[in-house]
């Protein structure tokens, strides 16, 4: 017997079909996040990852339904949401809702440029309509979770999003909505083992779920049902995945846009990461320290904090595990005043300059109780004449309260360009919006 959905999860879908007008903010929120997360997403598209899962899923299908970040080559448009969602997280460079710990800009902004694409292009503002609801909605789900996280968000979370803002670009009716949800969490996977053990999975998860949320849709359109208590009944999301207090989100659901409290990433490392590398970037402009006079350091923070960035360096690092872990990330920013994704090679991470001290650096948890807690964090500096910085953080750079810099945005965006390469359409990095809405 079918049971109607709990009144949180209409809400939810309510707000994903509601006709949304953006505010002037909010509509410029959600250009300048799509734009940050193309151009990274350009950025790792030629990395030696992406290049390596292209050369397999050229094998998943025939059809040319949708673009590859950054190139001419097309696929079908679930294996272009697959390699696009991948190649935006694979350097670990894109943004993310802190409060929610979700990176939905990922997952909604490859499902919903491969539908687009399968459209044959899309409206401007349809489009970012759509981005907005969806990270919403998956910033939502994530705001809501009442413990650490089980499994990873990113991908649990933004499946929902990516799969209700694609039902919505796609022009769904309202009956569909509870299918789409229930077939998008139904095809929900994400395990924080990968995060663990700084596997590649990470954005392999990310890349499942952009393709699975265009799947759900798909599926729904054609007559297949999905279970309506998706995220509150008794197999649900909320008692499998994490324990969820969907009233934390729709109780304020459409008053407070989601998208505008994402945070930009100026590093293309773990997002715990960056509050300490901010303060030494702040260091180094300011004389403070120098590569030569840094003899160790210690990072006292909360337990997400040293739980996703707190692993030792080693020796055989693979690229996934020095992106993610911050005694290595430390050194790499006092020698070079900033992060290169090309560091992350079998040379630069066996570099010696940089193992000798990063051996000595280290991430110590605090008594903070709040699992879902980035800050505040204590970072102490020992250097060579015997004497210490203490520095608290209590922002991570890029966050609403700690904005970039136009000159740190500007050097993001330029390294992005380079690193993409001149076959890139320009499009990604002069104009977002036509590139994601009106395919050549």
């Amino acid at each position: 017997m079918n049971r109607a959905p709990y009144l949180a999860t209409t809400a939810i879908l309510d707000f994903a079909f509601a006709g949304h007008v953006l505010p002037v903010s909010v509509r410029a929120d959600a250009l300048h996040f799509l734009s940050d997360t193309l151009a990274v997403g350009a950025a790792g598209a030629v990395s030696s990852e992406a290049k390596q899962l292209l050369c397999t899923i050229r094998g998943w299908g025939a059809a040319k339904e949708a673009r590859i970040i950054g190139c001419e080559e097309r696929l079908p448009a679930s294996s272009a949401a697959f390699i696009n969602g991948f190649a935006i997280h694979c350097l670990e460079w894109d943004a993310v809702h802190e409060p929610a710990v979700v990176h939905a800009l990922s997952v909604v902004s490859a499902a919903l440029l491969a539908a687009s694409d399968r459209m044959g292009g899309s409206d401007q503002d349809a489009f970012l309509n759509a981005l907005a609801v969806g990270v919403d909605i998956a910033s939502g789900i994530g705001l809501s979770a009442t413990g650490p996280m089980r499994f990873f968000r990113p991908a649990t979370a933004g499946i929902i999003g990516a799969a209700l803002a694609v039902a919505r670009l796609q022009g769904l009716e309202r009956s569909k909505y509870g299918d789409v949800l229930g077939l998008a969490y139904s095809f929900t996977s994400g395990t924080m083992q990968a995060h663990v053990e700084a596997s590649i999975a990470l954005p392999l998860q990310i890349a499942n779920a952009a393709r699975s949320a265009l799947n759900a849709v798909d599926l729904a359109i054609v007559g297949m049902d999905g279970p309506h208590d998706a995220l509150e009944g008794p197999f649900g999301y909320s008692a499998l995945i994490e324990p969820l207090d969907l009233t934390r989100y729709t109780g304020k659901i459409g008053q407070v846009w989601q998208i505008g409290r994402v945070s930009i990433k100026p590093f293309p490392s773990g997002r715990a990461s960056h509050g300490a590398l901010g303060a030494i970037s702040n260091l180094l402009a300011d004389g403070g320290v120098d590569a030569a006079s840094v003899t160790g350091a210690t990072l006292h923070a909360p337990p997400l904090i040293q739980r996703l960035v707190g692993r030792p360096y080693k020796q055989d690092m693979t690229p996934a595990y020095a992106r993610l872990c911050f005694p290595f990330l430390l050194p790499l920013m006092l020698r070079d005043g900033h992060i290169d994704p090309r560091c992350f090679d079998v040379a630069g991470m066996a570099d010696p300059a940089l193992s000798s001290l990063a051996e000595k650096v280290e991430v110590v948890l605090d008594d903070n109780p709040d699992s879902n807690a980035l800050g505040p964090q204590r970072l102490t500096v020992n250097l060579s004449d015997g004497s210490r910085i203490e520095h608290v953080i209590n922002e991570n750079l890029g966050s609403p309260a700690a904005p970039m810099l136009d000159t740190q945005s500007a050097d993001k965006y330029e390294l992005c360009r380079v690193l993409a390469g001149h076959a890139c359409d320009r499009r990604i990095f002069d104009d977002p919006l036509s590139y994601t809405t009106e395919p050549l």
